[in-house]
């Protein structure tokens, strides 16, 4: 591994943690970013750092982590200088839309289950991915050894590869992440001008609303995006909660306590496969 190239596009609070956390293993790691602010705070992690594209041509991997909106911008581009050889991971949150085209190297979506309400470089932190679960979706042009390859690398930041369907990858974050985000800015939406409630309001209002802090653009991405997927998940939230209403309240929510709490350690993480 340490003789292996690793590019990372775009340094935000996902590749800006990738950097972080690999730059601790001494890899060998070239970065690019348009933000001429970041250059000079990168050069604490890399040398190799450019706002050009062209410094990743000898990258042996390649972890694109734009926004959705300009990643097959930046897939289209790295086509015309890496080698065949090369492996190409983006790192956005839907994998549907970034799977429907042959690449000429070889390409492996991704999705680092973890993030912040933050962004940009200075939100990033090295231990960001530790514990998390890192979803990929391979293209029919990725072997064994090029997933157990990335996989490797994923690694190194502490999380745990997880291989998944890219369509259903798609409709199980619209349930757990972006419906949630979308009901969390809902919520906040609905008490915005009724005084009393905002006066009253406290951690458990805090909570919940924290999603509605998710970085613009990116929420934007997900809601046109995954529409479908979440107009479905919405539905089912709303049948959930009615049922809770019509139903045997106390013995329900029993169920669902016993459950979450089987769900994550103390730490407060995932434990379940």
């Amino acid at each position: 591994m340490d003789k292996k190239n690793i590019g990372i596009v775009s340094l935000g609070l996902i590749g800006g943690s990738l950097l972080k956390a690999l730059a601790k293993k001494n890899l060998n790691i070239y970065a690019v970013t348009t933000n001429k602010e970041t250059v000079n705070k990168t050069l604490e992690y890399t040398s190799n750092i450019s706002t050009n594209i062209d410094i990743l041509k000898d990258c042996d991997i390649v972890f694109v982590c734009s926004p959705m909106s300009k990643t097959l911008e930046i897939l289209d581009k790295l086509e015309k200088i890496l080698k065949p050889s090369a492996i190409v991971a983006d790192t956005c949150s839907l994998k549907e839309f970034v799977m429907k085209k042959e690449r000429p190297y070889i390409f492996i979506g991704t999705h680092p289950m973890a993030g912040t309400e933050k962004s940009g470089f200075d939100a990033s932190f090295d231990s960001l991915f530790e514990d998390a679960n890192w979803v990929l979706t391979p293209s029919k042009n990725a072997e064994q050894k090029h997933i157990e390859f990335i996989s490797g690398v994923i690694s190194l930041t502490g999380a745990k590869p997880l291989v998944m369907d890219a369509s259903e990858h798609d409709r199980a974050a619209a349930y757990i992440s972006h419906m949630p985000m979308l009901v969390s800015q809902a919520l906040m939406q609905t008490v915005m001008n009724d005084n009393n409630a905002l006066k009253i309001a406290s951690s458990g209002f805090r909570d919940m609303t924290r999603l509605s802090m998710s970085n613009t653009m990116m929420a934007n991405d997900m809601i046109t995006m995954n529409s479908e997927n979440i107009s479905e998940a919405l539905i089912s939230l709303i049948e959930h909660a009615r049922g809770l209403l019509d139903d045997n309240y106390l013995q329900s929510i029993e169920k669902i306590k016993e459950f979450r709490a089987s769900m994550y350690n103390d730490a407060g993480k995932n434990i379940l496969d």
